[in-house]
């Protein structure tokens, strides 16, 4: 159900977040195709797409975002943008009930996981926001964060912000980053937005 990118990406991006620095090459366009178009990712203000970081395979996408070296306002986080397959947001007409229960499940909590382990993940908090469920999660790995899902074109996308040691990024911050890249992602997508609507 979710795409979950490397331990090795991870790792270059956080470092690229430690140092507040992306590199060169950063995309400061606001929204990008993928995917043939399938789905346009949007673009918050204040970051920039990391090209070559993220994966791609024959029907699914990661993005990876960091903060831009022209501001200083946009808190440092590693934003990720996950696009499944086609016909993947089925899974959203459950509705937020029903996602609530998957993800507080053992089941729920290991896809929630990078390390596929239930016991690593522990849900805060669970609630629908318009068309999106977000997640207020604890991960042993990667901290307290949140996570958006959403469906867009008939694709499942996840949205998640998260920070490092060195930067941390608080619960306030992080829903600020997820409802501004869910906005744009929004923005991005139109039809899909007033269709949602």
């Amino acid at each position: 159900m979710f795409t979950w990118i490397s331990k090795a990406t991870t790792g270059a991006a956080l470092a690229l977040l430690a140092a507040c620095v992306p590199p060169s090459g950063f995309g400061s366009a606001r929204s990008a195709p993928v995917l043939g178009g399938a789905v346009n990712i949007g673009v918050p203000a204040g970051y920039c797409i990391a090209p070559d970081t993220g994966r791609s395979g024959a029907d699914s996408v990661v993005v990876l975002m960091g903060r831009c070296a022209d501001t200083s306002r946009a808190a440092a986080a590693l934003v990720s943008v996950s696009v499944g397959r086609s016909a993947s947001a089925g899974v959203m007409t459950a509705g937020g009930p029903a996602l609530a229960a998957f993800f507080t499940s053992a089941q729920g909590r290991a896809t929630l996981s990078r390390e596929g382990r239930a016991s690593d993940v522990r849900v805060i908090g669970a609630l629908g926001v318009g068309d999106a469920f977000l997640l207020h999660l604890a991960d042993r790995t990667v901290g307290e964060h949140w996570r958006a899902i959403i469906g867009v074109n008939g694709r499942l996308i996840t949205i998640s912000a998260t920070g490092t040691a060195s930067a941390p990024l608080s619960p306030t911050e992080g829903r600020a980053v997820v409802d501004a890249t869910l906005a744009a992602l929004r923005r991005a997508n139109p039809t899909a937005a007033a269709a949602a609507g």
